[in-house]
This record gives C-alpha cells, structure tokens and sequence, in this order.
C-alpha cells in the first residue's frame, strides 16, 4: 500500500528520475570502491606505452588514492635501458579538482613531494637522456605543418602549465644533477614552499668548485591564469649562470631577473597574453659578441602578444626599454599558403616607430663594451628613427626594407674614447688578416707609397666606384635599395651571397672596426657611418682617397700605388682603361686574385661581361667614347710582381 502511495504522489516521471539518481549513486560508490584499481590500471597501460617507445624502466611502490581527491605516489624510479638511473622519487602527494579532471583538463590543487632527485649522466657519447630527443614517427612533419591552429595549440599550453601549477604545497630537498664527463653541476632546493599562491626559496648551486646560493621568489596563480617570478643571488651578490660558460664558452651574470606571464581576455577568438621581461645589472661575456664585457644596466620588455589561428604578434603597445632609450617594437609572423606547391611559408612585418627624442637618449644607452668606439660620445639635438621590415617567403621579390634616421640641430659635443673625423688628417692603418695585424702603415704623405685623388688616373676612380658603390658621392652612407636587393638574394640562396654595404661603410669597417669581428659590429658600423656622413666629419673625396690608398689587391698588396706597380709595373696615373677594370673587378675577391686568369697568366673569357658593363659605365659619364666601349676586351698585360706567381708553382699554393 505505501509503495502504491509513493507511486501515486512522485508519478511515473519522478520514479525514472530516482531510479537513474539510484544507479548513479551506486555506480559512483563502486567507483569510489575501486578507484585504486581504476587508478593503477590506467598508469600501468600509460607507462607501458612509455617503456615502450623510449626504452625505460619504470618501477614505483605505491600508487593509490588517499581520501576522495588525493593521490599518492612512492618510491618512483625512471632508469633508461643500459644507463644510469635517471630518477628517483620517495613521494608524491597531489590533491586534485576532480570536476575539471572529468572534463579533461588538469588542476592541481596542492602538492607535497619530498625526495626527487634527477640525474643527468653522460660518459663518452652516452647519455642517460638519450630518448628525450628521439623524434616521433607517428606524425610527419609535413602532416605538423598542414595542421597549425597556434590558438588551440597555446591553448592547451596554457591549460597545461596552469593546470598543473599548485596553488599550494612544498617541494622539500629536490636535487637536479649534471655529470659531464669530468664536468659536474648540482641544483639544490632544501624547501621549496607554496602557500596562497605565494612562494619563496633558496637555490643551491655548485659547478665543479665553484657555489652560489639564490632567492626564487613570486607568485602562481592558476585561477587569475598569471604567474610571476623573481630571482636574485643571496644577500644581494650577484647571479652566474651556470653551464653557459662550459657549453657556449660565455659568461652571464646578472643582479636580478624578474620574469611575468598572464592571460588576458580574449578577443574575436584570438588568445591575449601580456607580461614583463626585466633585468638588472647584466654583464655578458662572449668573444663573438665582443672583446669586452657587455654591461646593460636596466633591460625591459613589456610584453603583449596576440595569438591566432595562424598569427602570431606582439602588439604595438609593447615596450622595449634598455638604459634611457624606449621604444614600441611591432612584429608579426604569419603561415600563409604558396599558390604553386600548396606549402606553408611565412610572412614576417617588423616595424619600429620612435618620433623625436633626444639623442642622448640612444647614444647614452648603448651597452658599455658592445659599442667600443661609440663609448662616452655625448651629443646634443634631436633624433627620429624609423624602420620597416616586410618578408613574405612566398614573393620575396616584395620584400620592402625601410630604415631612416633623421636629425634635427644635432652635433657632437664629446667624441668619446674614438676620434671619430680622425680620417681627415694623416693616420695610421692597420690591416689585419684573421684577427691578426699584418701591416701598419700612415694614410698621408709621409708614406712612401701614399697617393693623393688627383694622382690616381679618372678611369680607376671611375671603375672602382661603378663597381663598388655608383652613388657614393650622393648619397649619406647608406642605400637602402641596393640592402633590400642584396638582403632578397640572401634568403633566395640561404647564405650570404651578396652584401648591400657601400664605400662609406666598407671604410668605416677597415678603419674603426676590422678587429673587432662580432655580433654588433654591423649596427656599430652603420651608427659610425651615420655619424660621419650626417656630421660631415671627413669629406666625401678624402674618404674616397683613403679608401683607395687602404683596399687590398692582393696577398699584402694594400692601396692603388702597390697594385698598379704588383700587376703592371705602373704608377695609379698610367693605368689604361683595361687595367682600370681589371682591378675594379679584384677589390671584392684580393686574396682569390688568380680565379680570373687561367693558369698561363690571361684573363678567362668570363670576364667578357663584366669588362663590357664597366666599359659602358665609363661611356655614360663621358670619360670614354662609346667606339672605345665597344673596343674594350678582357686583355690586359702583366709585367709587376704577380708575373712570379704564373711562372712558378706558386699559383697552385695561393
């Protein structure tokens, strides 16, 4: 009768609903029951599957639920096949958020651990580690390629990193070896704790002899999806980054490093993220990036990047900030699809836009010993900087390249450590070859072999410019046409196969910059040419002397007046038209002189065309007729020095 009842009052519907309700809750008490089982059956599956493709042995003692949403983890081992061990753990205790679990995503709630160790080991040529760089083969790269969506691919990063960041817990005596050979080096955290997002530790360090102990401090905050990280040495020395010296040969210190990371909201389905990159004190070392200690006082990047589907780009409204100078950087990467072979390519933009500022701004910033020659140069006035850089791999024909510094009611006041305008007057020069100087010599009258522009014959001046530079005496130091060309047939070719560089700049780089080869010497030569050009510091027809007297032309031939006397037994004023060309042509390649002449000491017939373009040159600016042009052939007589290098074997060896 009062199940009747019961029927009668909760209805045919009502009896589903609690009959569903019933099952559930006794298939989530079964569940609950045998969640262990559950728990250790599908660890198992995953870490067979991972014995298998990397070849481990993966071995734990216990692996269980500790009440509802705690799991529990000891005596964990990871040892590579024929290696040594690579980890042990003693344990492990994660409290999870079941809910987002059951929908697939991690979130971790507190962590405890105590007593992981890794060890990276290598002897000879094995390593413990080895199958950390095994590739996968069961997707190609073309398939990777054809499936780019960097929205959900940062997505599921982002998910990752703060699903399974804590909000809580402690780490405690975590250590992280690397054994080299005979080289050693070992990462200490004693007590790492988390406690309301907050955290804050010591770091032990030991390289070979040497220790350092370090402050981590910061935030994790997965629900606000940001994390925040600082670092410096303890009691305010300074941090030496370790390994960096031992496998890059550099040097890296720093008095603090503060690093950020959020997400913020996004828009039109693309993914937002913003943060800070900020350094204090860092001092560099490195013998390809200069002779000398790179010091950078204050370094910032305030970041904000946009994800989307197939863009990636940090926004205008970045900042870039090193020393006094700052500036709103924009740079965008794109895969875009080439018509022809159905591959994906990218299109890159790169612009920067920084309006009238002062121009101590950028020469008072530049890192002291990345710039040598610009180090104390104090100036007055105003700069305005502009510059664009827009490559689509897909029509690198339209690649445009845009970089323009303007002045206004600037001037030196303090030249610095170099006597920038030290060309005007007689001085020394120094060749090098390797790094190494090989001949010292005065750039005036007081060298013997010295000779003055009006002493050089017309047609040379002529040859060499058309050759090397037609516009020197028009331009401010820079064409910015002839780089973009240049810089096209680079990323044709995959090498440097043409360079964009004029006169100026090629003086610039022989002059203040041949010993030291690095990095930044590039914008070092472009900065001294700007300087010189904008101040007028050596004018146009010395700088054109000195170039002349100072270019090679052979082993340890330096200037016209020894390679007109080395090929053909003249002085620069007796030279013929053939001649002129002749050496036009030796300027880009000295010490390969030989590749245009066959081994009987003439001329190989692949110089036809570029004698008859210089001759045609020479016809356009009236110092030939265009009869003479057409009469001009690669033929031409040597009678100097280089006649010994045909009749003996010597050819052979240079």
């Amino acid at each position: 009768m009062a199940w009747k009842r019961m029927k009668k009052v909760i209805g045919k519907k009502g009896i589903v609903c609690l009959s569903v309700a019933l099952i559930l809750f006794i298939f989530l008490f079964c569940a609950f029951l045998s969640r262990n089982v559950l728990l250790r059956f599908y660890a198992d599956r995953r870490i067979s599957d991972i014995e298998m493709r990397y070849g481990l042995n993966i071995r734990y003692q216990n692996l269980a639920f500790k009440g509802l949403n705690t799991i529990q983890l000891n005596r964990l081992t990871v040892i590579p096949q024929h290696r040594d061990t690579l980890l042990t753990l003693q344990n492990l205790d994660v409290r999870i958020g079941l809910w987002k679990l059951l929908q697939g995503q991690p979130d971790v709630r507190e962590v405890h651990l105590n007593g992981l160790n890794v060890h990276f080991i290598k002897k000879d040529s094995i390593a413990n580690y080895d199958f950390l760089f095994l590739s996968r083969k069961d997707k190609n790269v073309s398939d990777l390629q054809d499936d780019i969506d960097y929205t959900r691919r940062v997505k599921v990063l982002l998910n990752l990193l703060f699903g399974l960041l804590p909000r809580n817990g402690d780490l405690m005596d975590l250590y992280l070896t690397e054994r080299k050979d005979n080289d050693f080096m070992e990462v200490h955290l004693p007590a790492f704790r988390i406690s309301d997002n907050r955290f804050r530790s010591k770091i032990a360090i030991r390289e070979d002899s040497v220790s350092q102990q370090w402050v981590v401090s910061g935030e994790l905050n997965p629900p606000a999806r940001r994390l925040h990280i600082c670092l410096r040495a303890f009691h305010d020395e300074t941090v030496t980054l370790p390994y960096i010296r031992r496998r890059f040969g550099a040097e890296v210190q720093f008095d603090s490093l503060m690093l950020s990371l959020s997400q913020e909201l996004s828009q039109h389905g693309a993914i937002r993220l913003g943060g800070k990159a900020e350094v204090s004190g860092l001092r560099v070392y490195h013998q390809r990036l200069s002779p000398e200690t790179v010091n950078l006082l204050h370094g910032l990047l305030d970041y904000h990047i946009n994800v989307m589907p197939r863009i990636l780009e940090l926004d205008s409204t970045s900042l870039v900030r090193f020393n006094l100078l700052s500036f709103h950087p924009y740079l965008r990467a794109e895969r875009v699809d080439e018509a022809s072979s159905h591959r994906k390519l990218w299109h890159f933009v790169a612009s920067v836009r920084k309006p009238w500022f002062p121009a101590q701004e950028l020469f008072g910033s530049l890192p002291v010993g990345l710039f040598g020659n610009l180090q104390g140069l104090r100036t007055e006035g105003k700069l305005d900087y502009h510059f664009l850089l827009n490559v689509d791999f897909t029509h690198l024909d339209s690649l445009k390249l845009e970089s323009d510094l303007k002045s206004q009611d600037f001037r030196i006041k303090d030249p610095g450590r170099t006597n920038l305008s030290k060309m005007s007057g007689e001085f020394e020069y120094t060749a090098y070859e390797n790094g190494q100087p090989v001949r010292t010599f005065p750039i005036g009258p007081s060298w013997e072999h010295f000779t003055p522009l009006d002493s050089i014959s017309p047609l040379l001046q002529m040859a060499v410019m058309q050759s090397e530079d037609g516009a020197f005496f028009y331009h401010h130091g820079f064409l910015p046409d002839a780089m973009r060309k240049a810089l096209i047939v680079d990323l044709k070719e995959r090498r440097f196969a043409r360079g964009g560089s004029t006169i100026s700049m090629q003086l610039v780089k022989n002059v203040f910059l041949n010993r030291n080869k690095n990095i930044a010497r590039k914008l070092e030569e472009m900065l001294i040419v700007w300087l010189i050009e904008t101040e007028h510091l050596t004018s146009k027809q010395r700088m054109y002397e000195v170039y002349l007297n100072i270019a090679e032309w052979g082993p340890l031939v330096y200037g016209i007046k020894e390679a007109a006397a080395f090929y053909f037994d003249k002085t620069p004023s007796q030279l013929t038209v053939e001649e002129c060309i002749f050496l036009a042509s030796i300027i880009p390649k000295p010490k390969h002189f030989h590749s245009s002449f066959t081994e009987d000491g003439q001329l190989k017939e692949n110089q036809a065309g570029y004698f008859r373009l210089i001759a045609g040159r020479l016809a356009k600016k009236g110092l030939i007729t265009e009869d003479e042009a057409e009469a001009v052939r690669p033929v031409i007589e040597l009678r100097g020095p280089v006649k010994d290098f045909f009749e003996t074997d010597s050819l052979k060896v240079w």
